[in-house]
């Protein structure tokens, strides 16, 4: 089976602090053995013209806002172009895939100037065809798209779009629940079954984007067929803001990792019907007739 893709979600859970964010980047790839990061870019003040009343008004959870509305604690968190290419560049100097989420037209094309080798398209914006007719005419990369809160008919409408652009082949299709965090009956991992036979042929490969405590699920997610898997990641779970508390903590990207590598050597059949390593214990041990 393929080798899983292990994305290390950082979002915005820097914090709006550069060195932290770099300190992310540097745990998830010495001590994680992570092979992306991933962070978001949002054009804030375009979200606040077509979402007025959520972006005007205070956090809807104050504890964790980092501004008087909600506006201004996205913009407290948000990096912009420059900021995301010294981290691309950081990513490099260490040895680690950079990427990141864009959740509006202009932080598309603001990404596709910096041309990592994957975008990610969120659950929240994969009917945003503008963007996605930009990121098909002018961005060469894998497209990973999110599918939570997409019914079945707009994930086939989408797909559909990719083909009829060419570029379905480049996408990797991610089953997902939004939630933070999302109990273990709303994953739902049967789904990855569904998208396998509907889609497998279709896109590049089937990705699974969990919100979700604990890691065993992931794994079960890779047995399922899913090779991209993407986890919300974080130095400290305590930490303010509202995505650490869906997060993995280093010890726990660190062991998911371990795990997924460990299930990729046992997903195999047997290459003979007695084993080398069987051969001493059948001649010691099997009934002789």
């Amino acid at each position: 089976m393929k080798r899983a893709k292990v994305i290390a979600e950082i979002g915005c859970n820097h914090m709006g602090n550069m060195e932290i964010a770099k300190e992310l980047i540097r745990v998830a790839k010495i001590f994680c053995e992570a092979d992306v990061v991933k962070f978001q870019k949002r054009d804030n003040k375009f979200w606040a013209t077509i979402k007025p009343e959520q972006y005007n008004a205070p956090h809807p959870n104050p504890v964790n806002s980092y501004g008087d509305t909600y506006l201004a604690h996205r913009e407290a968190l948000e990096f912009d172009k420059e900021q995301n290419r010294e981290l691309m560049e950081y990513c490099n100097e260490i040895g680690i895939e950079y990427s990141t989420s864009v959740w509006d037209l202009k932080s598309a094309q603001e990404i596709t100037e910096l041309n990592p080798k994957m975008i990610k398209i969120p659950s929240a914006c994969n009917n945003n065809y503008e963007m996605l007719q930009y990121l098909c005419d002018h961005y060469t990369g894998e497209i990973h798209v999110s599918t939570g809160m997409t019914t079945k008919d707009e994930c086939e409408e989408m797909i559909q779009f990719f083909e009829k652009n060419n570029r379905a082949k480049d996408v990797v299709l991610y089953v997902c629940t939004s939630g933070y965090p999302v109990p273990a009956e709303d994953v739902c991992l049967l789904e990855i079954v569904n998208f396998r036979n509907k889609y497998e042929a279709r896109v590049k490969e089937i990705g699974f984007s969990g919100h979700h405590k604990g890691i065993a699920i992931d794994v079960a997610a890779y047995t399922l067929g899913a090779t991209t898997i993407e986890r919300h990641y974080t130095l400290d779970r305590t930490w303010k803001g509202t995505d650490h508390a869906a997060s993995l903590e280093p010890e726990g990207l660190r062991r998911l990792v371990r795990d997924l590598r460990v299930i990729e050597k046992a997903l195999t059949y047997k290459f003979e019907d007695i084993l080398p390593i069987e051969k001493v214990q059948r001649d010691k041990l099997k009934f002789k007739k």
